[in-house]
């Protein structure tokens, strides 16, 4: 009894993975480890971007112009009222702002209240926190601070 060899042929150049012969290395896993190794340099350069060449701030805004704006009278609870005057500190490099925006703050924040509550001075300079956050929020944080120029309740 004769044993004949039976040959396969070559692959094919660009033949599937799945078509090449048994112990050859498929081309996909070059293809894994070069985008493996790609994602970690994109990691590693976005890493050393934040913690190396990320512009640091300048630090605390630097004061500006103060704009005064002039005093209005505001309805408080059972028919008081209070005279208010406010000021507002900019921080150095903004425009002249509109100061609608301040008067109509002023407006909600003080309208309404209990004029007992205004004259104590705790509670005015929590009032006073207050509106300088909202005017900060409603000025794109050109306005650093508030100062009261007439606080006259009746």
């Amino acid at each position: 009894m004769s044993v004949t060899a039976i040959s396969q042929p070559a692959p094919r150049r660009g033949a599937r993975p799945e078509e090449a012969p048994e112990g050859a290395a498929p081309s996909g896993g070059r293809k894994k480890k070069l985008v493996v190794i790609v994602a970690v340099l994109v990691v590693a350069l976005g890493a050393a971007y934040w913690f190396v060449l990320k512009p640091k701030p300048g630090g605390p805004p630097k004061p500006g112009t103060v704009v005064m704006i002039d005093p209005i009278q505001v309805n408080l609870a059972g028919g008081h009222y209070l005279k208010i005057g406010v000021a507002l500190q900019l921080v150095k490099g903004a425009g002249t702002p509109d100061t609608a925006k301040a008067l109509d703050a002023v407006i909600s924040e003080f309208s309404g209240r209990e004029m007992e509550s205004l004259t104590q001075p705790v509670q005015r300079d929590k009032l006073k926190k207050e509106l300088a956050t909202t005017l900060a929020t409603r000025y794109d944080h050109d306005v650093m601070g508030v100062y009261f120029t007439d606080f006259v309740t009746q």
